[in-house]
């Protein structure tokens, strides 16, 4: 053991065995079941079931952004300096657990029938907890990542598993909707299940279990591990002027700063396709939601694509170049199928090309873009060291906690853009698919694709102003163990 220029421990260890990664890499599941509710069901439960204006939905979205833009810097900071016996993370994980599942199950169990104003408030009160628990849990378990191990490729293949196991299990979540909950409460008062609120009250109560489960597993499971994790900081005085002083100089690192502002369009972007997914699904390509299930269960081999490919590509051609390359052709490819039926290419809906069609386009561009994400998050791990030199702190948290923030905030503003898409689009609200308009329908690809390609072309070209490589990582690692320099 050795000392870093801040008096911080240089553990030079193995890496943690294979049965703690995985029980680490399942607290990804919280998040991914989060994500997928609020991704996909969130806005049609709230506007076409619940029957809550689709704008005050989004706004909703937005006021638990802000709250979320106090607690991600905070929790993020807290957790790099809190001392206590359990480390710097776990008592954040631990105390995550109940809130972040009893919110859950209270989202998708709102009073039916309330008035409008009734079921705005309700909304943003469970949005601003559910986020609030679950950047508890989510920051300080992403900032573990770092701190486990600082070998170049050893961080993809934890994150590679960490995104396997969160698609995975916000898939699964998904694919109960439905293939089981939605067809098994088809009614005769209500024929297509996806507009019953049983089906969903039930959802709430199945992600809750699942939530809970993960973050205590993943909890558990690497509280061996913090006698091994870096030790907070010395102590020292902490005034408000100090954290704002340390977080800024934290985040003035310059490639901190490319993927920051990537982060925010691919978040943005993000939000939109996600919001609109289930809508495009039902509305645009007519699919029952058998078919839709048959597609969501697809993502299952996509999540295997993005778990084998990124360490592959890291090893071969890096990170950044990988990320650009890997991004690119899966953002291009995204709107793909709905740009080719715009322009008449495709043939009507109901066919079985149309429907296999989009289930191999969609594998494979999701596979991509998981490949995309759990390179993008190696990247944001890689910053802690060059951090480490300049500043002398170790701050694992902040930049999580950062990339948290826009991840959450700003896709909260994409489903937000989601939701005047469908303003713009004159798209009605509690309509039968059969019901809609083409022209509607003919408005909300017009006005998708052009925006969703937008967003994400800006997001690869700021990449591409990210420095680190894996020789000047690995430089940053040597000069930090006191190790002599290639040449030197």
């Amino acid at each position: 053991m050795v000392a870093g220029d801040g008096g911080w421990p240089i553990l030079k260890s193995a890496p943690p065995s294979r049965l703690t990664k995985v029980a680490y890499s399942l607290g990804a599941v919280a998040a991914g079941v989060k994500s997928s509710a609020f991704d996909y069901f969130l806005l049609i439960f709230y506007s076409q079931v619940v029957g809550l204006d689709a704008r005050l939905v989004g706004l909703a979205v937005v006021i638990a952004l802000v709250f979320d833009a106090v607690s991600d810097p905070v929790v993020g900071y807290w957790s790099d300096n809190l001392r206590s016996p359990w480390g710097r993370r776990h008592p954040f994980m631990y105390g995550a657990a109940l809130p972040v599942s009893l919110s859950f199950f209270l989202l998708f169990n709102p009073p039916m029938g309330a008035g409008e104003g009734l079921l705005f408030a309700y909304l943003v009160g469970c949005a601003i907890v559910i986020r609030t628990a679950i950047t508890f849990f989510e920051t300080p378990n992403s900032a573990l990542v770092p701190d486990m191990t600082q070998d170049y490729d050893e961080r993809t293949k934890l994150f590679s598993l960490r995104y396997f196991f969160g698609w995975t299990g916000g898939n699964i979540i998904s694919l109960t909707m439905f293939v089981v909950l939605f067809p098994a409460f088809a009614t005769e008062a209500i024929p297509d299940g996806r507009f019953n609120p049983e089906a969903y009250q039930v959802f709430g109560i199945i992600g809750s279990i699942a939530i809970f489960a993960s973050v205590s597993i993943s909890s558990l499971g690497t509280h061996s591990q913090i006698g091994r994790l870096r030790a907070p900081p010395p102590a020292r005085k902490i005034t408000l002027g100090r954290i704002f002083s340390e977080m800024f100089e934290t985040l003035a690192e310059r490639s901190f700063l490319s993927l920051f502002v990537a982060s925010v369009f691919g978040a943005v972007a993000s939000g939109l396709a996600t919001g609109l997914s289930l809508y495009f699904f039902t509305f645009f390509w007519e699919f029952t939601d058998v078919q839709t299930g048959a597609i969501m269960f697809g993502i299952f081999i996509a999540a295997f694509i993005g778990f084998a490919l990124a360490p592959i590509v890291t090893r071969t051609i890096g990170k950044k170049k990988g990320a650009m390359i890997v991004g690119a052709i899966a953002f291009l490819g995204a709107p793909t199928p709905i740009l080719l039926r715009l322009i008449g290419i495709l043939p009507e809906n109901g066919t079985t090309f149309i429907f296999w069609f989009v289930v191999i386009t969609n594998v494979i561009d999701v596979g991509l873009i998981i490949c995309f994400q759990i390179l993008f998050s190696s990247m944001v791990a890689d910053l802690v060291e060059q951090s480490e030199l300049r500043t002398g702190r170790r701050s694992e948290g902040v930049f999580t906690a950062a990339m948290t923030f826009v991840r959450k905030s700003v896709q909260g503003v994409g489903v937000m853009a989601a939701s005047f898409v469908l303003v713009l689009a004159n798209f009605p609200k509690g309509a039968d698919p059969s019901e809609v308009p083409d022209e509607a329908i003919w408005r909300l690809g017009m006005l998708y694709v052009p925006t969703i390609l937008t967003l994400w072309a800006i997001e690869v070209w700021v990449i591409s102003t990210y420095r680190i490589d894996r020789n000047v990582h690995e430089q940053a690692v040597r000069k930090l163990q006191g190790e002599p320099q290639p040449g030197l």
